[in-house]
């Protein structure tokens, strides 16, 4: 009995059921790998909730891997369950997993070379059920199975490929086209989804579709390693019908039943599976997602809408008004306005829709369309969201503990319950307070499995407290991480030893000063206590061999960050902050020579890295103890050197101004003059613009805002300027003045607008004395103007009484008064 079905279709899952109720075999045969029949008796198992898929990969390269992924409305899934309620013996018969990754590895050796031994060769996570996918040798699921139609390998909808065509054929669009549909999953939809309960013959759906494959194979072929995979399946089943008679069933993919059918000589089986390579392999269960189920993750398993699949088989009526039902209570969640009315008229709506495009019942392009038009008002951004969460959908499924996994992976979940942190297919914030234990417990496994590249949680941005005791995370367990857990299992058995393997192997590993320290500070930040003397001995050999200042200054902030983790974690830093210091003191001596002749991009990374290195100073001297000297005091010099050196580039020295007034080093007045030297007329224009970058830069403008001094000096030489060189300087400027926020802009543009004023004798640009807003003194008139505001804000009479205001006009009335008012708000 071969039972040809669509892989993850509902349709085929109840028909599946009907056939094994009806036929009631000894022993069902399910496509799949062979190495699997040892976890068949998990599928009972109460804690195993799909989707789930089987995760084979090769022991000595764990990140060469292949899954079989199976949902509640698999076919495959429900012959494994209809097997296990009914004592059947069950047995998956296809190719064996270890020449599937063996042809993998095979296929990319041919392809980029044969992998160097420090290189595990890798390749990402590949789904056996999606022909589309490159990297996959011999899927499970054909190129022509209609379980995995997939718009990558689809011709199209409702085209149809030459006969003899060298492409891989999508054999629901071929049957869809030739009934006139143009879109195959709407005719699947129609011919099965909603087929009536018609004849009461529970085979007749698999002898037409059988019939339909197997003229399909006659017109386009097919692969030559699905003519092996089928010898394999032809010799499993021939060995079951020695064991148990005639009665066997087979489920497999729809595509493989003609040759099932066929019956080729034990012999010429045999020939075809002489000589396959192999590798050794070992086989899980693994959780999986319906995000997963969708071609459109990359994963693509042949259903655009596997929770919309999974509605239709798990709905025992009226599948139409429940899904309208589950989607108007998702937009009641996201607070929007949706009543039972609402829920009325899109079931009319999608109704009529089906009646009118001649489908027996609506389906999810006419739900779709109903949804748009009544609860979501005609827009797609509602609708969007109901397909992200409905349609697709984020369900994560289980595996009991029972399953076999390697060590790492039992330790991560022994963590993942004590810290009370389950792992989930929708995407979440997590915000830690790393002064409360549990929460510090989670940042240390989500910074350990960062080392070790299971990017579970990727850190983000606080939005509260940006102090060094939180942290914000942003977390999704996606299936191929437990791939990425199976390979960081050579390095140990725990997380913290496998962490700490890592971090130790590279740290020798690499030769650049920055990613030591920056790997340092990951050491801190996952509390490796252990790795961290191994880093820290190659930070300070390679640290004491790199001469480039560049270097240096890249690796200066990360070891200061590092130092500031390791207070808030109680760690002891004390080794770290030497070799920071002496870090510091290298960059100092080194910095003034290295700025000299370079070029305008050279130029613009040494201003990048003195910007790091003045911050990560500011913190070393709050953080260092007084037998590392007064680093911030020698930094002052550095910066005085920079800011007079002609040599140095105008940003630099620009920016060299900018952080010594910033810091108080320097007055106004000398800002200015150094200002007025940089654009004087003997500086090429596009030197003195590099210098008006770099001091009013990032941040600058409020300078320009509240000294006219200095935004006269820019003003005057910016009209000064010659025609032929303003072209050349515009773009620097604008570089510069657009990075203002536009309240910064606008004053600036007022300011140039009113033009510099003059108050006797004063310089051109100062402040003058009668210019509203900007005079020395208080303007009566202008301060007076906001009194009646005050004292509706304040509850107070006009007359000021109950605060003892003196009313009357000029500075000691407006004087007087804001002090009344200031003392009521006390």
């Amino acid at each position: 009995m071969l039972l040809g079905v669509r892989h993850h279709g509902p349709g085929s899952a109840r028909a599946v059921r009907a056939a094994l109720d009806a036929a009631r075999p000894p022993v069902v045969l399910i496509e799949g790998p062979p190495e699997a029949d040892a976890l068949i008796a998990l599928a009972a198992d109460e804690d195993m909730r799909p989707p789930v898929a089987l995760l084979a990969h090769a022991v000595d390269e764990p990140g060469r891997s292949a899954f079989w992924p199976l949902a509640d409305f698999s076919p495959e899934w429900v012959a494994l369950r209809w097997a296990l309620e009914h004592g059947v013996p069950a047995r998956f018969i296809d190719l064996p997993a270890t020449h599937t990754l063996a042809w993998q590895a095979e296929e990319e050796e041919a392809v980029t070379g044969p992998t160097d031994d420090a290189d595990t060769g890798a390749a990402d996570p590949v789904d056996p059920d999606n022909p589309a996918d490159p990297d996959n040798p011999a899927a499970p699921g054909d190129p022509a199975d209609p379980a995995e139609p997939d718009s990558e390998t689809s011709t199209g909808p409702g085209s149809v490929p030459a006969p003899g065509a060298d492409v891989r054929v999508d054999p629901l669009a071929v049957l869809a086209a030739t009934a006139g549909y143009d879109d195959p999953e709407r005719w699947w939809e129609d011919v099965v989804e909603h087929r009536g309960p018609g004849s009461k013959d529970a085979f007749a759906p698999f002898l037409v579709l059988e019939e339909a494959m197997g003229a399909l194979r006659e017109t386009y072929g097919s692969r030559d390693r699905d003519l092996v995979r089928e010898a394999h399946m032809r010799l499993q089943v021939r060995a079951a019908q020695r064991e148990f008679g005639d009665g066997v069933a087979v489920v497999c993919g729809a595509w493989h039943v003609p040759a099932l059918r066929h019956r080729a000589t034990v012999t010429a089986d045999r020939v075809l599976l002489k000589g396959l390579p192999k590798v050794k392999t070992d086989m899980t269960w693994v959780p999986w997602t319906h995000r997963r189920l969708s071609r459109f993750s990359g994963y693509g398993a042949g259903i655009d809408a596997p929770g919309w699949y999974a509605h239709l088989f798990g709905v025992p009526d009226r599948p139409v008004e429940r899904w309208l039902t589950k989607v108007a209570g998702l937009l009641r969640e996201e607070d929007r306005i949706v009543s039972s009315a609402h829920v009325i008229e899109a079931v009319r709506l999608a109704e009529t829709l089906a009646a009118m495009r001649g489908r027996p019942l609506p389906g999810l392009s006419e739900t779709t369309d109903a949804v748009r038009a009544v609860m979501c008002e005609g827009s797609d951004v509602p609708l969007a969201l109901v397909r992200d969460r409905l349609v697709v959908g984020d369900v994560l499924g289980e595996v009991p503990e029972a399953a076999p996994a390697v060590p790492l992976q039992r330790d991560l979940t022994r963590l993942q319950r004590r810290l009370r942190l389950k792992p989930e297919a929708l995407e979440r914030e997590l915000e830690l307070d790393l002064r409360k234990e549990t929460d510090a417990g989670r940042s240390r496994l989500l910074h350990r499995l960062r080392l070790l590249g299971v990017d579970w949680g990727e850190p983000a941005a606080s939005r509260g407290s940006t102090g060094t005791f939180r942290e914000t995370w942003r977390l999704r367990w996606e299936p191929e991480l437990s791939v990425r857990v199976a390979e960081a299992g050579v390095w140990g058995t725990t997380v913290l030893s496998a962490a700490t393997a890592r971090a130790e192997a590279d740290a020798v590993g690499t030769d650049v000063l920055a990613e030591v320290t920056a790997l340092a500070e990951r050491c801190l930040l996952a509390e490796l206590p252990d790795a961290l003397p191994v880093v820290m001995r190659v930070l300070a050999d390679r640290a004491a061999l790199d001469a480039d200042v560049g270097h240096l200054a890249q690796a200066l902030p990360a070891l200061v960050r590092s130092l500031r983790y390791g207070d808030v974690r109680g760690t002891d830093t004390e080794a770290l902050a030497g070799v920071a210091a002496g870090l510091a003191e290298r960059v100092f001596v080194g910095l003034p020579p290295a700025c000299v002749g370079l070029d305008t991009d050279a130029a613009q990374e040494m201003r990048r890295h003195v910007d790091a290195v003045h911050t990560a100073v500011g913190l070393l001297g709050d953080t260092l103890d007084a037998r590392h000297g007064d680093l911030r005091a020698r930094w002052h010099g550095v910066l005085r050197t920079l800011s007079g050196r002609d040599t140095v580039p105008g940003v630099v020295r620009g920016r060299a101004v900018r952080l010594l007034l910033d810091e108080g080093e320097i007055a106004q007045d000398r800002a200015a003059r150094f200002m007025g030297l940089a654009l004087s007329p003997g500086t090429p224009p596009p030197d003195a613009a590099a210098w008006i970058e770099g001091f009013v830069g990032g941040g600058g403008g409020m300078l320009l805002v509240h000294d006219e001094r200095l935004l006269g000096l820019v003003d005057a030489w910016l009209t000064g300027v010659p025609a032929d060189a303003f072209t050349d300087v515009l773009p620097l400027l604008r570089r510069t003045f657009s990075a203002y926020e536009s309240g910064v802009r606008r004053t600036l543009g007022e300011l140039v607008r009113r033009g510099p004023a003059h108050d006797g004798g004063g310089p051109a640009g100062s402040p003058a004395a009668g210019t509203p807003g900007f005079a020395a003194d208080l303007d009566p008139e202008r301060a007076g103007a906001v009194l009646p505001v005050v004292r509706l804000l304040l509850g107070l009479d006009e007359s000021g009484a109950g605060t003892g205001a003196v009313a009357g006009s000029g500075p000691g009335a407006v004087a007087e008064t804001g002090d009344a008012y200031a003392g009521a708000a006390r």
